[in-house]
């Protein structure tokens, strides 16, 4: 078919090419609109631009920067910030800029080797500045938006230390950009009419804790899900803050966030019960921030009894076990629990407090270190604590594990006791371990034995997962986005 001319594709109604372009992507939109003026004309129709999804920047290696990529996110932003209800987007600007840290793989530490990090460390924090300062003044004026989340991958480097004023003070001079994004984010708040959605999860200098309370009341009465999360600031979420939110159902924030007094709102007759709640616990973080004032025991039974669907998600972050057995309470109905940790490890009264407390609520089980060695938790043990977990934990569905030695006859029993019913189960191949027991050895390949013996209790084909990228992955990028589908599951 033609393309020009007076006849095909120009000669369509507006409205008909309006529904074609309705079922493509957003980077094939933005393609087809640099075809004509008349396509341009109806690509940008508000209705084919509802909801945007988009990860911007994250070059590899020094290529395909994120910097290359702010024009087109300015031409896009201004063609449809002030219409778009839906907006969720991810800023990478550090990715490429970091190399493996000597001697562990899979940690990441600034490239001081490299003569020209300096300069391209402040190019990416300045790309993302710009980035956000471009995407906040394009929707400053939306009154229809109904959900904003938005994630800054800027993790890695306040993890490792580098981030402090000293840095920004060099990207940032007098914080210019650092006070206008805050001002335009508290400017989409009080404009908005309509949210429902809010999560800001880890981007650098965005949010404040008098944030919050320039949001419009028409959107505190209809928010249904808020996340703000950020580790290098006090309290974002001020309980007092909470009294407005009537209708709030999903909820993800700093564990030292979740306060006796925010668990005593929440609570509260007036307030719709509280469906989700995912927190994070970050344990180099707790030197700074205490747990003494979080939610005691009776305050998740007020909590739970006027919740009564609640189920919660933490995930621990190199946290001290002393501290998890302070955090775990009886009534907190916990559904996922995700351990992660380089330098701690998680312990066997952990790991048995949970699978006796969370036994009718656990689904989902992961357990990740990232460090030399591989600590066993059946060492000098009748019972493997991993064993006892799948055997208590009924609905236990997904389990992941990696840097702990699983023995493969206790792999085999896992299988075996939750079956169909565990829909993940994936273990390192590093992490098993194989004892001297006769059945494994009955054939040449006891590694082969291992895969058809799980496969038959899983009743499905089995396999130890050979690629640990897909565990290994960003702490707080994995919580963040498995916060998002658990939030949205309800």
């Amino acid at each position: 078919m033609a393309l020009c001319g007076g006849v095909g594709a120009s000669a369509l109604p507006s409205e008909l090419i309006v529904h074609i372009f309705s079922f493509l992507s957003a980077r094939d939109k933005l393609r087809a609109s640099a075809v004509c003026s008349r396509w341009r004309e109806c690509l940008f129709y508000p209705a084919l631009w509802t909801e945007l999804k988009l990860r911007v920047g994250g070059g590899t290696n020094g290529s395909g920067s994120g910097m290359d990529e702010t024009p087109k996110l300015e031409f896009l932003m201004r063609k449809i910030g002030c219409f778009v209800r839906e907006l969720q987007l991810e800023f990478a600007p550090v990715e490429g800029y970091l190399s493996p840290l000597h001697g562990v793989e899979g940690r990441m530490e600034p490239a001081e080797s490299d003569p020209q990090f300096a300069d391209r460390w402040k190019d990416a924090m300045n790309t993302y500045l710009d980035q956000v300062l471009c995407v906040l003044n394009s929707i400053r004026n939306n009154r229809n938006l109904q959900k904003l989340s938005l994630y800054g991958d800027t993790c890695i480097l306040q993890d490792e230390g580098i981030l402090d004023s000293s840095h920004l003070h060099q990207v940032d001079q007098g914080s210019k950009k650092i006070k206008e994004i805050q001002q335009l984010f508290e400017e989409v708040l009080a404009n908005s009419r309509r949210v429902k959605w809010l999560s800001s999860a880890f981007m650098l200098g965005m949010v404040t804790p008098s944030s919050l309370a320039a949001m419009s009341n028409p959107s505190a009465t209809s928010l249904e899900h808020l996340s703000l999360l950020d580790n290098q600031l006090p309290s974002l979420v001020p309980a007092i803050e909470m009294e407005r939110l009537l209708n709030l159902r999903s909820l993800a924030l700093d564990f030292c966030e979740f306060t006796s007094d925010m668990c005593r709102l929440l609570s509260r007759s007036d307030h719709m019960p509280l469906h989700r709640l995912s927190l994070l616990i970050n344990g180099t973080a707790l030197a700074g921030k205490s747990l003494d004032g979080t939610a005691s025991e009776d305050d998740w039974k007020a909590l739970v009894r006027h919740s009564g669907n609640l189920r919660v998600y933490i995930m621990a972050l190199d946290v001290r076990s002393q501290d998890l057995l302070t955090v775990l309470k009886p009534s907190l109905p916990l559904e996922r629990i995700h351990f992660d940790s380089y330098s701690t490890c998680t312990s066997v009264a952990t790991v048995e407090l949970i699978s006796l407390q969370y036994h009718k609520t656990l689904t989902h089980f992961i357990l990740i270190r990232d460090e030399a060695g591989f600590p066993d938790l059946s060492d000098n043990r009748n019972e493997d604590p991993l064993v006892l977990l799948a055997w208590r934990c009924i609905h236990l569905s997904v389990l992941v594990i990696h840097g702990y030695t699983v023995w493969a006859h206790n792999l085999v029993a896992i299988s075996r006791l939750r079956g169909s019913n565990l829909r993940v189960l994936a273990v390192s191949e590093e992490s098993i371990d194989f004892d001297p027991d006769p059945v494994f050895y009955l054939e040449e390949d006891p590694v082969h034995n291992l895969i058809k013996e799980v496969s038959l209790g899983l009743g499905r084909v089995w396999h130890p997962m050979m690629d640990t990228s897909i565990v290994l992955s960003e702490p707080f990028q994995h919580f963040y986005r498995e916060m998002q589908s658990f939030s949205e599951g309800m």
